[in-house]
């Protein structure tokens, strides 16, 4: 399968420890980038056993309404495959971006960290029925 995407359009790695995926977001990430992300994390919640996605925004300085809203979007599908999202290291200055902006990343857990983050997706959906999501 192609990629709709440019050649020279670099991509995220999405690694896979145990049944949660971590993506750890680092610099700038281009729209393209951040677009390929979002289908890649899909793609690789649907194929596999995945039950959580940790999303590491420690290495981002700067968010716009874009990354923004890819984030969030990301939440959505994984949620929709059966998969928890946490948003963690999110900078103070991101935190007041993305207010100002007006997004306020609806059902999207965050973190301070990725180990608290790892915690948080061991702990049982309150409500939930063993096994489920």
């Amino acid at each position: 399968m192609t990629s709709p995407f440019p050649a020279d359009v670099a991509t995220v790695p999405v690694l896979a420890l145990g049944d949660v995926l971590l993506v750890s977001l680092q610099g700038e990430l281009h729209d393209g980038m951040a677009e390929q992300l979002q289908q890649d994390i899909a793609r690789r919640v649907a194929g596999s056993a995945a039950t959580g996605v940790v999303i590491d925004v420690s290495g981002v300085e700067i968010v716009d309404s874009f990354l923004g809203r890819i984030i969030a979007e990301i939440a959505a599908s994984a949620r929709l495959l059966a998969a928890r999202t946490v948003l963690c290291g999110m900078r103070p200055a991101v935190a007041i971006t993305l207010v100002e902006l007006g997004l306020t990343l609806p059902g999207l857990v965050t973190t301070l960290d990725v180990e608290r983050a790892f915690d948080l997706l061991r702990q049982p959906v309150p409500g939930r029925a063993e096994g489920g999501v």
